[in-house]
């Protein structure tokens, strides 16, 4: 009864932007969770992509109590400790020379456009404001973000969309070169398009686009929001590739499961925004600094988890190549890179959703019929059998 009046009062009080399970999450402790009525769930969605340690790593719960004790929040207008010692590590680790924090991966796209766009005016062409994206990308639900994203149907509904922005197939280097005109500023790609069903390019696609932009004095943005923070086995995915960009993206994972966001770049592009031109509130506060602290010195400490991660991701995708050979007719293709992993069905995959919900595993369905599979880096091979043995159950089931 609890838990339907919990789920009564979400329905009464919260407006109707999400697509709800019947099942309200109290708990949670590395790969499981549990629902008010106290059944166990093994989760491969983690949080979408976001709970990268597992839920309630002792590391991030520490950082977050220890700062929460000490300062919760004061205004950019001040110098922020956590702030500066997470922007440390992130430079360390990374391309970039300087760090732009916010609240989300949306945020951080929105800062990526704004920061494109005027690096270009006043460094090339007043002319220069138009952005290439890609065909079935996502870049987040705020009105610049949603409009980069090539998906009408994330954007039917809330036009006049703004302009300057291209959509172009993805994994097409000619198709980019096409579309660049004298008022082209820079291309922004994901590197893996997750939300468009884990589509993964060629090897030699991004090192041409880095190619294109060098050629053109066009800047390239990485949206890494899903992709990054060791999702797909290296640190940021674009090091599979062998270039690095010149603005990148991140969120999700950055904050082990608290809300925070950051766009990196060089200090060439940087130097485009002086204060005043973009800020945010919330941007970078202390609590979110420390977990962001605590989640990536766990993450990089002796490279245990990233190896894990290839480790785990070669196994689970050896074992849902077994059940692609069992299944033909149901499943077409297995893809991925580290614990970024789709399955891609012949039928729509909702229902398959919803009966690993009842039999106790949570998935993720995207792109209408490509399971996604991005559980905690710190997944097990049990875990991944459990998975398995439910999938296989399942689809026999649907095979009948």
């Amino acid at each position: 009864m609890e838990t339907k009046k919990i789920i009564d009062e979400s329905n009464l009080y919260i407006m109707n932007t999400y697509k709800r399970f019947p099942v309200v999450l109290r708990k949670g402790r590395g790969m499981k969770v549990w629902g008010t009525d106290g059944k166990e769930y093994l989760d491969f969605v983690s949080g979408v992509a976001v709970n990268i340690l597992g839920h309630c790593h002792p590391k991030v719960v520490m950082a977050l109590q220890k700062q929460a004790q000490r300062l919760l929040h004061v205004s950019n207008y001040y110098h922020i400790e956590p702030q500066i010692r997470l922007a440390k590590l992130l430079v360390k680790h990374t391309f970039a020379d300087k760090v732009f924090f916010c609240n989300s991966g949306a945020e951080a796209n929105e800062a990526a456009i704004k920061l494109a766009r005027k690096y270009a005016k006043e460094n090339v062409s007043p002319d220069r404001f138009e952005i290439i994206t890609a065909e079935n990308s996502f870049h987040g639900r705020t009105l610049a973000a949603l409009t980069a994203t090539g998906q009408e149907k994330f954007q039917k509904g809330f036009e006049p969309l703004m302009p300057g922005f291209k959509h172009v197939p993805f994994n097409n280097i000619n198709a980019i070169n096409d579309s660049i005109t004298d008022n082209t500023c820079a291309i922004m790609l994901e590197p893996i398009q997750g939300e468009g069903g884990v589509k993964i390019p060629e090897p030699d696609y991004l090192k041409g686009v880095r190619k294109i932009c060098d050629e053109n004095n066009i800047l390239l943005i990485l949206d890494e929001v899903q992709t990054g923070m060791g999702r797909t086995g290296r640190f940021f995915a674009h090091e599979h590739f062998g270039i690095i960009p010149d603005i990148m993206t991140i969120a999700k994972g950055l904050g082990g499961g608290t809300p925070i966001g950051a766009m990196l770049a060089t200090d060439k592009v940087a130097s485009a925004f002086q204060p005043g031109n973009h800020a945010s509130t919330f941007g970078g506060n202390p609590l979110v600094c420390a977990t962001g602290i605590a989640t990536i010195e766990t993450l990089l400490e002796n490279g245990f988890i990233l190896d894990q991660c290839n480790r785990m991701g070669t196994y689970l995708k050896e074992r849902l190549g077994y059940l692609k050979e069992k299944f033909p007719t149901l499943i077409k293709e297995v893809r991925g890179m580290g614990l970024l992993i789709g399955m891609e069905l012949t039928i729509e995959c909702e229902p398959v959703v919803k009966d690993c919900l009842e039999m106790g595993v949570l998935t993720n369905c995207t792109a209408g019929n490509v399971l996604r599979f991005i559980p905690p880096l710190i997944v097990q091979k049990k875990d991944i059998d459990y998975l398995i043995d439910i999938l296989d159950k399942v689809l026999e089931r649907l095979k009948k």
